[in-house]
Formats: C-alpha cells, sequence, structure tokens
C-alpha cells in the first residue's frame, strides 16, 4: 500500500508539466517550474521502490485466465492515445498562445488563457456533434479566439501550424520505438485511437513514429470520437482483430478506459496502470 501511495504521489506532481491541446485531462493541468522538481523527486521515489510495485487485487489471476485462453501473449493488437499517452506539447499549451500572440495583441496572462480555454472547451460545440471535423479549424478558432480574445486570422494561422510541428511536440516515453519494434517482431498489431482532426496523420510523419503502427483511427476521419465506442471498434476492424484481442492505453478515464470497455476491449490508464510502453509489452507477454 506504501507503494501505491508513492506512485500516486509520483503521478499527481508530474501531471501539472503536460497541459495539451485536446483538452481533456490535460486540461485540468496548471501551469508552473517548480513543478518539475517534485515530479523528479517523485518519479525518483518510484522507481527506487522496483520490484516492490503494487498490483490490483486480482491483475495475478487475470493475466493467468488471458494465457489460458490467448497463450502466453495475452493480446493480440494494442491500441494507443495520441496526445496525453504517445505525445505531449513541448511547452505549456497557454504560454504558446501568449508567446505567439503577443505580436498580435494578446495581453491575457498565461493563468487567464488556461482559464479561458478550459471554460470555452467545456461549451457544447453547437456547430457540429463532433468537435474534430475534417482539420478542425471553425473548433479550434473558436478555442483560440476564446482563450486570448484575438480573433485576428494570421494569429490563429500561425498557432494552427505550429501544433502541426516536430517542434510543438515530444514522445511521452523516449524509449518507444525500440518497445514497438519488439511487439512488431511478436506479431502484435498496434494502432492508434485519438480525438484529433486531419493533422494527426503529418504529424506523426513529422514525428518519425507514424511506421510504428498497422493502423490510425482518427475521430475525424472515423467521425466517431471517445468514448463513442465506434472509434475503438473501427481500430479493431482495421487490424483485423476482435475487441476482446485488444487492450487500449490512454490518460483519460472517460475517454480511453470507459469508452474502450464499452467496445469490449481491455483498458489500462496511462499514468496510474502503466507507466511506459515497454510497461504494456510486458505486461502483455513480450519481453523487450
Amino acid at each position: 500500500m506504501a507503494v501505491s501511495r508513492l506512485r500516486s504521489a509520483a503521478v499527481a506532481a508530474a501531471a501539472p508539466l503536460h497541459p495539451a491541446l485536446a483538452g481533456r485531462g490535460e486540461g485540468r493541468r496548471r501551469l508552473g517550474t517548480a513543478v518539475a522538481e517534485v515530479a523528479q523527486a517523485g518519479a525518483a521515489a518510484a522507481a527506487a521502490a522496483g520490484a516492490a510495485r503494487w498490483e490490483p487485487m486480482g491483475a495475478r489471476e487475470y493475466y493467468d485466465y488471458r494465457r489460458a485462453i490467448y497463450g502466453d501473449i495475452t493480446h493480440k493488437a494494442i491500441l494507443v492515445d495520441a496526445a496525453g499517452t504517445l505525445l505531449a506539447p513541448t511547452e505549456p499549451m497557454a504560454q504558446v498562445y501568449r508567446t505567439i500572440g503577443q505580436k498580435y495583441g494578446v495581453e491575457y496572462s498565461e493563468d487567464e488563457i488556461l482559464m479561458r480555454y478550459r471554460r470555452a472547451y467545456a461549451q457544447p460545440w453547437g456547430k457540429s456533434r463532433l468537435r474534430y471535423v475534417n482539420d478542425g479549424r471553425p473548433f479550434w478558432q473558436y478555442i483560440v479566439s476564446s482563450s486570448t480574445g484575438c480573433s485576428d486570422l494570421q494569429y490563429f494561422e500561425e498557432l494552427y501550424h505550429y501544433y502541426t510541428t516536430e517542434k510543438a511536440w515530444r514522445l511521452c516515453d523516449p524509449d518507444a520505438e525500440h518497445v514497438f519494434q519488439a511487439l512488431r517482431r511478436a506479431g502484435v498489431k498496434t494502432a492508434i485511437v485519438s480525438n484529433f482532426d486531419t493533422r494527426l496523420r503529418p504529424l506523426l510523419q513529422a514525428l518519425k513514429c507514424d511506421h510504428w503502427f498497422d493502423a490510425v483511427a482518427v475521430s475525424a476521419e472515423v467521425a466517431a470520437e471517445k468514448p463513442n465506442p465506434t472509434i475503438f471498434l473501427k481500430a479493431c476492424e482495421l487490424l483485423d482483430v476482435k475487441p476482446e484481442e485488444a487492450v487500449h492505453v490512454g490518460d483519460d478515464r472517460r475517454n480511453d478506459l470507459w469508452g474502450a470497455r464499452d467496445a469490449g476491449c481491455d483498458a489500462w490508464l496511462w499514468g496510474s496502470d502503466v507507466y511506459s510502453f515497454k510497461e504494456i509489452a510486458e505486461r502483455i507477454g513480450v519481453d523487450v
């Protein structure tokens, strides 16, 4: 139990460091550089726990149950969320909005921008049943203007383009490529399942990680957003696996955990159930 509390503390400390455009779990995170020191200390303490990691009650029995059905590798496919799980912004959203916006007359502080962003994102989007339709421009124009008070089209286009480049994003797990190679060698299929607009594919190419995945299910293309089971079922269809043969990993309890389970997939919460792609691979029975 002490280890579980230690890991929870590490997650709580690290969470504020990765605000993302998606505005889901990421939107609740705070800004601040001092938090980084707390996160580093918490992560080091959690790592020191090592083999003493706490496992949920019944987890071992569940793995044994799946191995009895599917063999040594318990899942035929891994589905991965994009923003917040595979990818994270290199800089806090509010900082980017303010830095780029200063030359366009944006005067709000980073805290004000973040507060207005959260408020705007939480409002129902009445233009369509989906937030991300095609390139998502109408939705993001609304978010940017609401967050900053600036409706300058040139400002919006500069921001919009910035978040399509490798400068804006980094990999959450620097060892991810090695793990996905091991998964492919083991015959495990992989797909991204993401609430995102059509910029996701060029972004994955810019980050040179598009080839890690056998399929990409983007809400703007599937016309369904998580937690709608449709997007998870589409990913399974693209991979030619049954939902019960796949496990989805994401950082949002509602969108990723509950949505995947409603579709019939197994599901683990990034930053709570699992903390790295190596851990995911080893948990399903693939040596890395």
